[in-house]
Order: structure tokens, then C-alpha cells, then sequence
């Protein structure tokens, strides 16, 4: 396989001669004296569902990526606290369990726990505990972090359409975006 693509291996180090004057170094096999028992197989190519996934990550990563220079630019926050104060700012009290707030922000509970830090080291959030259940712990916006939120949503809207409208000038993308905008509607 690695010899269709035009790469072969280095040849092995050079070694000096054993104690008997004899030579250790190995002979290599070249791809062409390989015994094959089945034909090179031919390029494999996505799927449609794997083609359009792959188009669907391109389309992501280059909205995070504006997004989350704008947010940090603006406000010193990326799109994962923008996220976890959107999810609390809409949660009953201002607050959610550290579980809800994992699968809010689809990062793992190790990721969450880092950022709820930072943001509380910010002010943004604070830790709460559960009345009824002293082990349940939440994360709760607070007043400065409504704030923030609240100064950083247009922000984030405005940088989220210029983003799609950028996207669909491309032609890998612009089925996608079309497809987006159409589900908003």
C-alpha cells in the first residue's frame, strides 16, 4: 500500500561487521518482492453520509473559530463559557447541576469543571449548593455574568450570520449554509 503512494521505506542503519568479520544487516524486501495474495485495493472514498459529515466538521470548525475570536476579543470569554452562561441564563434560578451542564456544552465533566472555575474565578458564575441535596452541586450565573452574557449575545449573532455568509460563498459549504438557513425559516 505505502509503495502505491509513492513512498518506500529508508533503508535499514548500516551496521558494522560482527565479531566473525560476517555482516548483521538485514536484507529488505521491497514492495515488489512481496508475495501478495489479494490485488491492491482500490482508493476508498466516502460514503455520502461521510462526505457530507466531513463537509458539516469543515463548516463548524470555521464558525467556532470566528466566533470564538469575537467573544474573546470582546468580552475575554470563548464559545464554551458563552455557552455555559446561555444554558444558565436560561435554566429555572439561574443555575444547573454540573451533569446538565456537561451535556449542555457537550464537553466532558473534566472540561466543564476547568471552565466553571475560570468563569467563577471571573465572577461570572459561582458554586451552589442544592438545598435538598448537600452533595448536588450547581453553577449559577451571577449578576455581572447576566451582564456579560447579555452585552456578548448580539455579538455572538452577528459574528454567527457573517460567518454563514462567508461560509456560503464557498462551494464545499454553500449547500450546507442554504440548508441551515432553510431549516430556520
Amino acid at each position: 500500500m505505502l509503495h502505491r503512494i509513492g513512498w518506500t521505506p529508508p533503508p535499514p542503519p548500516r551496521r558494522s561487521a560482527g565479531a566473525g568479520g560476517e555482516s548483521t544487516r538485514r536484507p529488505v524486501i521491497t514492495a515488489e518482492q512481496s508475495p501478495r495474495t489479494t490485488p491492491p485495493a482500490a482508493p476508498a472514498e466516502l460514503s455520502a453520509t461521510g462526505a457530507l459529515w466531513t463537509r458539516l466538521v469543515a463548516l463548524h470548525s470555521r464558525v467556532d473559530a470566528l466566533v470564538e475570536r469575537a467573544l474573546h476579543r470582546g468580552f475575554g470569554i470563548g464559545l464554551s463559557e458563552f455557552l455555559a452562561l446561555s444554558a444558565c441564563a436560561g435554566a429555572p434560578d439561574g443555575e444547573m447541576r454540573m451533569q446538565d451542564l456537561t451535556d449542555a456544552v457537550n464537553l466532558n465533566q473534566s472540561s466543564v469543571s476547568r471552565m466553571v472555575t475560570r468563569l467563577e474565578r471571573t465572577g461570572l458564575t459561582e458554586r451552589r449548593s442544592c438545598e435538598h441535596d448537600r452533595r448536588g452541586v450547581y453553577t449559577g450565573i451571577t449578576g455581572h455574568g447576566m451582564d456579560v452574557f447579555r452585552r456578548a449575545v448580539p455579538v455572538y449573532e452577528s459574528v454567527l450570520a457573517e460567518a454563514l455568509d462567508l461560509s456560503a460563498a464557498d462551494p464545499e459549504l454553500a449547500s450546507l449554509v442554504e440548508h441551515l438557513s432553510a431549516l430556520r425559516t
